[in-house]
């Protein structure tokens, strides 16, 4: 039976709009992330999901909770990149994303096949749950992205305007395989 999995990214941070490298470390939503997740809940009002999960970053969960007021679960799984010493720094320490693996783990940084893997792993075990039928998780953007390089390149979404906060990732979900079906991106 197919399922549905709608992977999204969450709402604005603080450290979104002041330029930080946030993977681990959290900072709460801007009023326009707020915005951005109610949107996405208005985008996505006619979905009946029957579970819901995040990353264990607040600024998932918050994102999450302005979605719907059902029960919902936290993974670590679904966190984003670990960026080490990184962590709260200014963006233009970031090198080309295509360096990332060439400079992250060697200061004790995530490789993205570790993401990659992490991802693939918690997802099909969500979607192999027999009740799980259409879900929605809320993670970070390197993390979806990596989690879509499993089965697409990445770089299609990338070059084609790219990955905001609060876009979705709709995957089709049958016999352990994942098939991208299309980006939902809110416009806000």
């Amino acid at each position: 039976m197919k399922k549905d999995l709608y992977l999204m990214r969450h709402g604005q941070t603080l450290f979104n709009v002041r330029r930080k490298i946030q993977g681990w470390c959290d900072s709460p939503l801007t009023e326009l992330g707020i915005q951005q997740a109610q949107s996405a809940k208005e985008l996505l009002k006619d979905i009946s999901f029957d579970h819901y999960y995040c990353s264990t970053a607040e600024r998932a969960s918050d994102t999450l909770e302005l979605m719907t007021d059902k029960p919902y679960i936290r993974l670590k799984g679904l966190k984003e990149r670990y960026f080490s010493v990184f962590e709260g720094e200014s963006e233009d320490l970031n090198a080309d994303i295509t360096q990332f693996d060439n400079i992250f783990p060697l200061f004790g940084g995530e490789y993205s096949y570790e993401v990659r893997d992490r991802m693939v792993k918690t997802l099909t075990e969500i979607m192999e749950k027999e009740d799980h039928h259409t879900v929605l998780a809320v993670s970070h953007a390197g993390a979806c992205l990596n989690f879509l390089s499993a089965w697409e390149d990445a770089n299609i979404i990338r070059k084609n305007g790219g990955f905001p906060n609060c876009s979705i990732l709709h995957f089709g979900y049958e016999d352990k395989q994942f098939q991208f079906i299309e980006i939902i991106r809110i416009n806000i």
